[in-house]
């Protein structure tokens, strides 16, 4: 799948899905959960010092994620966002601080310096990607980002979607051969949204509590000093 063929399979989502609804109650508590499971992950780490931290989000969309670390108390002028879809970007560009820094393009040809982050994140990237070569590329970038010490935090599929060719799933044999380098961390999250969508809303919490609904990982992957 090359860029073009990413770019055309996003095309066909529509952002005004009302199941991506921030309010759908399927949504809200996928959101919530994924964010507690961040935060555990940043404070077991030793990531607290959130003010000091830089950090880069491959693929932030419509900036979601970003907010949420602004959230977590990170600083705008220390957070950076990589876009490859123009209509996620400007609603991005729209959503965040000025002080913020946004590219629109290719991941691997952005001005990112070496080096320069604490943390990077890639969120629902890879299980987009169906080339094995740019998926190695997309880990390579992320891993050239980071500082010696740093961390990529990536959230994906853990398993094929038979009802979306356009995405597949992220076994963790596949994440530590992209990171092959790296210590990784792992939480399962996000309640199977099939079965959160049938749910009412208050037994998302109870149903959410069962590992073994969760399709989705959260991975700290450390780099070596």
């Amino acid at each position: 799948m090359s860029l073009q063929q990413i770019e055309q399979a996003y095309a066909r989502r529509d952002l005004q899905d009302p199941r991506y609804h921030p309010l759908a109650p399927a949504q809200f508590q996928a959101v919530q959960a994924r964010e507690r499971a961040l935060a555990q992950l940043l404070r077991q780490h030793g990531w607290q010092d959130t003010q000091a931290l830089r950090a880069a989000e491959l693929g932030c969309g419509s900036g979601t994620n970003l907010l949420t670390l602004l959230q977590l108390g990170f600083r705008p002028q220390q957070l950076t966002g990589v876009e490859l879809l123009p209509e996620r970007y400007e609603l991005a560009r729209e959503r965040l601080p000025q002080a913020l820094s946004l590219h629109l393009g290719d991941a691997r040809q952005a001005t990112v310096p070496p080096g320069s982050q604490d943390l990077v994140l890639a969120f629902t990237v890879f299980s987009s990607v169906l080339d094995d070569d740019l998926q190695a590329e997309l880990a390579a970038c992320a891993w050239r980002w980071l500082r010696p010490g740093g961390a990529v935090l990536v959230y994906d599929f853990a398993f094929d979607n038979p009802r979306n060719p356009d995405v597949r799933g992220v076994p963790l044999r596949r994440v530590r051969a992209l990171f092959p380098q790296g210590a990784l961390d792992m939480r399962r999250v996000t309640l199977a949204p099939p079965v959160a969508r049938r749910l009412p809303a208050w037994a998302l919490p109870w149903f959410d509590a069962l590992p073994w609904l969760r399709t989705h990982r959260l991975i700290h992957i450390r780099k070596p000093l």
